[in-house]
């Protein structure tokens, strides 16, 4: 990535602040950054074809999945020495792409290298964007309004490099040093007075604490306060259970946030303690200083971590509170950032101002749809999305989206429609066909869903989802009395996540027709314990012993 970091500072231009009298600070790219669900996305070209990509500090080098690899035709050869990288998940095998010409930043840069292999990452992105692109220099992160800037410090020492900043107070901390060996940004933390250690990781959508560190601060699963929260995946083909749990105190460069609550979970974190995921990122002004081995950070206002909060947990804004956009992509940008942390009030506000600057691009409807659809205001979602359908047909998001409405209104005959169209619409290797396979399992398509699960399921051999798409279509199968078939996926849907609730049901179901009665109660039972509300669910679905 050498001849990336020259492009890029052959067009480095002086900020009109500096740190100090004699320090400035060159930009050498700015990237603009969307945030979907906690997921800084950025746009890119691969070989002429527009690709979104995760920005993602705690990855050690740039990825494509092997869906999107397969989608854009790149020759894959052996990663060096057997390569297996890990992260949240488990290990996954990898191999190597080389991709003719990378553009981003409006740089081109020719016969990019990226790892291929591990698990979709969600948001429809081809890939994650590592450290050898936003490791090369110091790197800015403003994502409350939408921008990550590579920086090049001259003069400026170990001034403190918060040029945002008139009157408000910083936080600060140092880092370890970064090679090739070790490129994560690291440093150290405190958990109700117990020193941890911290990865601060962008890639990851929401920070967590590990067990064992959890376990030392004095925080345990049996407590007053802990309980189950979501599934957690990454690289790895597993699925990684989380919990919730109260914390008296979390310091981190200085800040400390007092009676909160914090996630834990056993995830692969190497020999870390935490990470600081694009929560931690979202709610504040990061500079991460290479050159000075120092983290900056002020905070913007509202939750640090995100637990599934609530507009009105959101709180005063502080001096990093995000600025007045100057056009409609700076006002898409910063509503994306306000939906991510479910202040729907502003988010929509400020879709809306992009659409009033923008009149003919949907794609500020569609955002503004989505944000109105999490809102619990799915009528007007549906004015904007078919709106934005008006202005652009064939856009898949937005065909996908008005499916969903439709499909709860019910008003199954049209949504099939749009699920139809998407399916022409997208490639067979397409991330999306998961999500298609599904809406056409709720319309009771069920040969249509088969054949989404099929082309989901054979494009993506090593995903942490693959156990989700062999148990839906495990259930399909039952539907249409194909028990052998339904028993294979959940046999194989079993193998991967034992405790996967549905699958369980499914197989007690199979095993019952077959006579299998010992078995199949014993399935159904070990499937209620964990999910006591799946056998009525299962029943409104056509699903029964």
């Amino acid at each position: 990535m050498k001849r990336l970091f020259t492009t890029f500072a052959l067009a480095a231009s002086l900020l009109a602040g500096h740190a100090g009298a004699d320090c400035i600070l060159g930009r050498m790219a700015e990237l603009p950054v969307t945030m979907t669900d906690l997921r800084p996305l950025v746009h890119a070209r691969i070989n002429g074809v527009d690709e979104r990509f995760i920005a993602d500090r705690g990855a050690f080098w740039s990825f494509i999945t092997p869906a999107t690899a397969a989608e854009l035709g790149l020759r894959l050869t052996p990663a060096p020495f057997n390569m297996r990288v890990g992260g949240v998940g488990g290990e996954a095998d990898v191999s190597l792409a080389t991709v003719k010409q990378f553009e981003i930043a409006a740089s081109k840069v020719a016969n990019v290298q990226f790892l291929v292999g591990g698990s979709e990452m969600g948001e429809e992105s081809a890939g994650v964007l590592g450290q050898n692109l936003l490791g090369i220099a110091d790197v800015e992160y403003d994502l409350a309004n939408g921008v990550i800037r590579l920086m090049k410090p001259h003069g400026c020492g170990d001034q403190p490099l918060v040029y945002w900043l008139k009157t408000a107070t910083y936080s600060s901390m140092p880092i370890g040093e970064t090679t090739p060996l070790s490129p994560h940004t690291t440093g150290t933390a405190s958990v109700n007075g117990v020193k941890i250690s911290v990865m601060f990781d962008t890639g990851a959508a929401t920070s967590y604490l590990s067990l064992a560190a959890a376990k030392r601060a004095g925080i345990g699963l049996d407590m007053p306060g802990v309980t189950p929260s979501s599934l957690f995946s990454g690289i790895g083909r597993k699925m990684v259970q989380t919990w919730i749990a109260p914390v008296d105190s979390f310091v981190v460069g200085g800040e400390e946030i007092r009676h909160t609550r914090l996630r834990i979970g056993a995830a692969g974190i190497g020999d870390r303690d935490m990470v600081l995921g694009a929560d931690f990122f979202l709610s504040h002004h990061v500079y991460v200083a290479k050159s000075q081995r120092r983290l900056y950070f002020t905070y913007n206002g509202g939750p640090v971590f995100n637990l599934n909060t609530t507009p009105q947990d959101q709180g005063d804004a502080g001096a990093g509170s995000p600025a007045a956009p100057a056009d409609a992509e700076g006002f898409s940008r910063r509503g994306a950032a306000f939906a991510a942390r479910r202040d729907f009030d502003h988010a929509i506000a400020d879709f809306t101002r992009a659409s009033e600057l923008a009149p003919g691009e949907g794609r500020y409807l569609y955002q503004r749809a989505v944000a109105r659809l999490d809102n619990k205001q799915p009528v007007l979602a549906m004015g904007d999305v078919s709106q934005a359908l008006r202005l652009k047909p064939d856009d898949v998001d937005s065909l996908t989206m008005r499916a969903q409405l439709r499909l709860a209104a019910p008003d199954v005959k049209e949504a099939i429609v749009d699920l139809d169209a998407v399916s022409r619409l997208v490639p067979k290797e397409a991330d999306r066909r998961l999500a298609l396979a599904e809406l056409y399992l709720r319309a009771e398509q069920f040969p249509s869903a088969v054949n989404q699960f099929d082309l989901w399921i054979k494009a993506h051999p090593d995903d942490s989802h693959r156990s989700a798409a062999l148990g839906g279509r495990g259930l399909v199968h039952l539907r249409l009395g194909e028990t052998d078939k339904a028993l294979a996926d959940f046999d194989a849907a079993l193998t991967a996540r034992p405790k996967f609730p549905w699958a369980l049901y499914g197989r007690g179901v199979v095993r019952l027709r077959k006579g299998m009665t010992a078995a199949g109660k014993a399935d159904i039972a070990a499937a209620s314990a964990l999910q006591p509300s799946l056998p009525e669910e299962a029943r409104r679905r056509g699903i029964a012993p």
